[in-house]
This record gives structure tokens, C-alpha cells and sequence, in this order.
């Protein structure tokens, strides 16, 4: 390469620092062109020159660059005009974290302990049995789970003991064509003595144990006896009559106080757990509430309460366990309803459209729930939420009207008999907690007697 391209080369690429600019060779001396120059303006780059003029000839008398102050200037002009940014919106630092008002630790303790999982509830039963001859009528009650966990049933004039500890079964007693069928079974509180009503007007008294009659009750009713209740040593009975008695058991003259006020025949009788206050449904659709303290041995008791809401039959009744004075009821086919009640005020709380036939009611004794069963269409357990009254679950398995239900003892398993001749059992009501949890030992405490609110 010789030394005049080697000069040109050097030359362009000095001229080359400045991109998207045309080339050009300057003049040395003024010596090297005499002609006078005439500019024709139509071929000059004005931009160009102007660049010379203020610009250009500065780089290059200043190669060593720019003052700091004007460095800061370009690069804040720079950032105000979005110049050489890859992205328009873009931010140029994270935003600031928020402030916890609330540390993180603690919230998700408070949340993990404070959250409850969502009980499963079974979609089947867990057992089926047969329970022929059964009788399909909406007001009689032919079941009963009593506290010693044997399950009583009625199946035409014979009464049934079904052990749920060993799933033994055995007859307890087959009654006269004459006297039957068998139209109400009731454990006594102790578990062990059952209180059996039939269709003659009659009450007998069983001792499950040796399997013997203690005595019959009679000549208070005048037909059937549909509907029957302990408290304690006094048996009350329900019957087709609309009368409603006190027996009590220990004594010959076993009739100590009668509750008139139902026109037609009683089929739901039911005892507050403080056994101070008696609910009765009829066929009448009237839902009465006697007090005890009231209760005149001499002439018929007058009602605490008259409840006039029901369009239909009142069958179903259940008193809340964890609030004293709270009743729910249920309505036959015309009525389809459960409702609420304030037991000491006798206000309607609630009322629930169910959409079908409400035969019987239980509350869940560990949790605010409260199952339903049901007749036609669909034949179905109803758990409810309490006090929403949203439905939890619809378990089906019925093909008929289920009539009767019965709780376990522990208040997890529930018993259906129903018009299809079948026996079901449902874990619907789950394990209760506590019974899950090992033992505390209990610690003495001030007032440890007065009753707490957990």
C-alpha cells in the first residue's frame, strides 16, 4: 500500500467518528485554489454547515469531550425526550414495597389457626338393612336410638333391638293382631327401659335387659297412641285423641297432668333438654308449647305458646342443644316448611321453604347444623347450616318418604327408616371433635361451677 492511501485512509477513518456525515477534504492552505469560489446554495448541505459552524469544529478542538455540567445536561434532556430507551413503558426502579400494618408471620398464623376445613360429608350410607312390614305412615314414630347404642325399630306388631356395638339383633316382643300394629317406640333416659304404644290405646313398658313387660298403661287415650316423650321418670304420650298425658311411671295412678289443646291427632312430642318446656305438633297444624311449672294435676293445662304458622301437619321437632329456648319445626306435604322459634317469646324467627314434605328434624350436637328428611319428590336428607341456612349437602338413597330418623348416642351416625322397607345409616354429622383430641387434664379455675360460653 502506498503512502498517499495510506494517508486517505487514515483521513477517513479520523471523518468516520462522526457517523451519518459526508466526507470531504479540507484545505491547508488558501494557496492551494486562487480561483474565486461563487457558492450555488442549491448544492449546499445548510445542515451540515451549521454543524461545522457551532459544533463540529468544537469536537474537534476538544477531542478529550465535554465538561461534566454538560455531560449531566445531555443525559437529563435525554431522559425527559425518551432517547435511546428499548421500551416506552418501562420503569426506571421497582416501586416501593407497602408498609404491613400487620406483620406477614403473624397473619398467616392467625389465618392457619383461624380457618376450618371444609367437613366431608358421605354422598351414600355406610349400612343398609331390611326392615320389612315397616308401616309407611307420616304420623306415627317407629324408631328410636337409645343412650345405651341399641337401635329400637317397629316393624308391623313386632319390636327389633339392633345392637350397634356387635350389629346383633333380636326381637323384643311380638304383640296380639288385636292390640297392633306397634305405632310408637321411645328409650327411657336410662337406656335400658323403652316405652312401646299401639294402636289399641295402650302404653307397655319394657325392661330391654331381661327382655320383660313391666306394666301397661291405659285409660287415658281413647285410640292410638302415636307419639311418646321422657322426662325423666314421667312418659308423655301423644295420641290419635288429640289429648296429651304425663304419665308417671313410678306411681299405680300413672296419669299426673293432661294438655289439652290439639283438635286432631298429636304425632310429635318433644322435651327440652332442661325438661322445662313441651313441644307438640299435630295433625291440626298448630305447633303448642306447654311449661311444666304450669302444669295442674287437677284439670287440663293451658298452652305457654300457640303456634298458628304451619299450613300443614307438624310432625317434625327439635329442640336446638346449644340454645335452650330455640325450636325448629317442620310442615307436612301443604306446607314444606322449617321454621324457627323463640320458645320463651314465641316469635318466629325463620321460616326455610324446603320444597318438599319435612318428616323429621335433628340438630347436630357438635356443630350448627341441622339435618332434615323429606317425602316426595326426592326422598332426601337435607344438612342445613345454622344459622344461614344454606344447604351443606343432599344425601339420596330412599326411594320412599323417609319417615323416621334416630341419632347415636356420640351424634355422629343417623338412622332412616323409610317407606321402601329399608333401614339406612349415615355418617353425616362426621367425628366429633373432641372425641378426636386426646384428653386435658382439667385445671381448677375461678368459678369453675358458673356455666361458660366456649
Amino acid at each position: 500500500m502506498d503512502a498517499g492511501s495510506m494517508n486517505t485512509s487514515s483521513s477517513l477513518k479520523a471523518q468516520s467518528r462522526f457517523p451519518l456525515q459526508q466526507q470531504f477534504l479540507p484545505r491547508t492552505t488558501s494557496k492551494e485554489n486562487l480561483d474565486r469560489f461563487i457558492p450555488n446554495r442549491s448544492a449546499m448541505d445548510m445542515d451540515y454547515a451549521h454543524f461545522m459552524l457551532t459544533e463540529g469544529r468544537k469536537g474537534k478542538e476538544n477531542p478529550t469531550g465535554n465538561s461534566p455540567s454538560r455531560e449531566a445536561y445531555k443525559k437529563q434532556l435525554a431522559d425527559s425526550l425518551n432517547i435511546n430507551r428499548t421500551r416506552i413503558l418501562a420503569f426506571k426502579n421497582k416501586p416501593p414495597a407497602p408498609v404491613e400494618l400487620i406483620p406477614q408471620d403473624y397473619s398467616l398464623h392467625h389465618k392457619a389457626k383461624s380457618t376450618k376445613p371444609r367437613r366431608h360429608i358421605p354422598q351414600s350410607s355406610e349400612r343398609t338393612l331390611d326392615a320389612p312390614d315397616i308401616v309407611d305412615d307420616f304420623y306415627l314414630n317407629l324408631l328410636d336410638w337409645g343412650s345405651s347404642n341399641v337401635l329400637a325399630i317397629a316393624l308391623g306388631n313386632t319390636v327389633y333391638l339392633w345392637d350397634a356395638s356387635d350389629g346383633s339383633t333380636s326381637e323384643l316382643v311380638t304383640v296380639d293382631e288385636e292390640d297392633g300394629p306397634v305405632t310408637s317406640v321411645n328409650w327411657a333416659p336410662d337406656g335400658r327401659h323403652i316405652a312401646i304404644g299401639l294402636n289399641n290405646s295402650h302404653v307397655q313398658l319394657w325392661d330391654s335387659t331381661s327382655n320383660r313387660q313391666l306394666r301397661t298403661l291405659s285409660g287415658g287415650h281413647r285410640s292410638r297412641v302415636g307419639s311418646l316423650a321422657w322426662n325423666n321418670h314421667i312418659l308423655t304420650t301423644g295420641g290419635m285423641d288429640g289429648q296429651i298425658i304425663n304419665n308417671d311411671v313410678r306411681i299405680r295412678s300413672h296419669i299426673v297432668e293432661t294438655y289439652r289443646g290439639h283438635t286432631q291427632e298429636v304425632c310429635g312430642l318433644k322435651w327440652s333438654a332442661s325438661g322445662q318446656q313441651l313441644a307438640s305438633g299435630g295433625n291440626d297444624n298448630l305447633v303448642h308449647i306447654w311449661d311444666r311449672s304450669t302444669a295442674l294435676s287437677n284439670s287440663a293445662t293451658q298452652w305457654l305458646h300457640r303456634l298458628e304458622d304451619h299450613t300443614s301437619a307438624v310432625k317434625a321437632l327439635a329442640w336446638c342443644p346449644f340454645q335452650g329456648n330455640l325450636l325448629a319445626t317442620g310442615g307436612g306435604g301443604g306446607d314444606r316448611s322449617i321454621k324457627f322459634w323463640n320458645t320463651h317469646t314465641g316469635a318466629c324467627l325463620n321460616s326455610i321453604d324446603t320444597g318438599s314434605q319435612v318428616c323429621a328434624l335433628l340438630w347436630n350436637k357438635n356443630e350448627r347444623e341441622l339435618l332434615s328428611s323429606h317425602g316426595f319428590t326426592q326422598n332426601q336428607l337435607t344438612v342445613w347450616k345454622y344459622p344461614s341456612m344454606v344447604k351443606m349437602a343432599e344425601l339420596n338413597g330412599h326411594t320412599s318418604r323417609v319417615l323416621y330418623m334416630a341419632q347415636s348416642p356420640d351424634g355422629c351416625t343417623v338412622a332412616t327408616a323409610a317407606g321402601d322397607e329399608t333401614l339406612r345409616f349415615w355418617n353425616v354429622f362426621g367425628v366429633p371433635e373432641m372425641a378426636a383430641k386426646p384428653a386435658i387434664k382439667a385445671k381448677p379455675e375461678p368459678f369453675s361451677h358458673l356455666n361458660r360460653i366456649r
